[in-house]
């Protein structure tokens, strides 16, 4: 079935007096709207214009005034308007948007048993649907890890050629120092050398001539003289 011509909120609050008091007058829907909010006239008078523009509603006279009267069905305007919602807010996740309905007011208990008994009914559908839901939801998932073979982009091990520049450096500069040390030996053996000449301070030995001082033992002979001439 085609889509209808969605209607707004407003617009929605106006069928749904169409739908629960029947054929109304503006006057009556204006009285009617569920949020009881304060109104022109003339407001409500629009929207039921926009509504029959709309070809959801149809205006017969009655006397000096106007009686609408809903010519879609129910069924076909809240199962498009809760799709929308249950789309565009939800994200077609039935069980989040019946539990958020739920959660903003209480239940009658008759209301209640109704709710139950749909829910009974709900439950008989082909399990075929679900599934597919299910295989389409397993189908996304294994589909998505996909993109994680993006960290293929760890093949880019060629930066690691880079520490061979610098083990190419490091032997140039290895190469550039050798000739370094082998100057600086050459340098020192150089400056070393000269102190090798410094050993002839041996030559200060010659110093033990100064024994020579056993000449005195001539005194000796002298003193024997003396002696011999004074016992003479």
């Amino acid at each position: 079935m085609a889509r209808i011509a969605q209607p707004t909120n407003l617009e929605l609050q106006a069928l749904t007096v169409l739908w629960h008091h029947g054929p109304s007058t503006v006057a009556v829907i204006h009285e009617q709207l569920p949020d009881g909010k304060a109104r022109a006239y003339t407001t409500v008078l629009t929207v039921m214009q926009n509504l029959e523009r709309k070809k959801l509603v149809k205006r017969t006279p009655a006397g000096r005034a106007h009686v609408y009267e809903s010519v879609c069905p129910r069924e076909v305007v809240i199962k498009q308007a809760t799709g929308d919602f249950l789309t565009n807010t939800f994200g077609g996740r039935l069980d989040e948007a019946v539990l958020a309905i739920l959660s903003t007011g209480m239940l009658t208990p008759e209301e209640k048993t109704n709710i139950e008994q749909q829910l009974k009914q709900h439950t008989t559908m082909p399990a075929k649907k679900a599934t597919k839901k299910v295989a389409k939801k397993a189908a996304v998932k294994k589909v998505a890890p996909a993109k994680k073979a993006a960290p293929v982009k760890k093949a880019a091990p060629a930066k690691k050629a880079a520490p061979a520049k610098k083990a190419a450096k490091k032997v140039a500069k290895s190469a550039k120092k050798a000739p370094a040390k082998k100057v600086a030996k050459k340098t020192v053996a150089k400056k070393a050398a000269p102190a090798k000449k410094a050993a002839p301070a041996k030559k200060a030995a010659p110093a033990k001539k100064a024994a020579p001082v056993k000449k005195a033992a001539p005194a000796k002979k002298a003193a024997k003289k003396a002696a011999k001439k004074a016992a003479k």
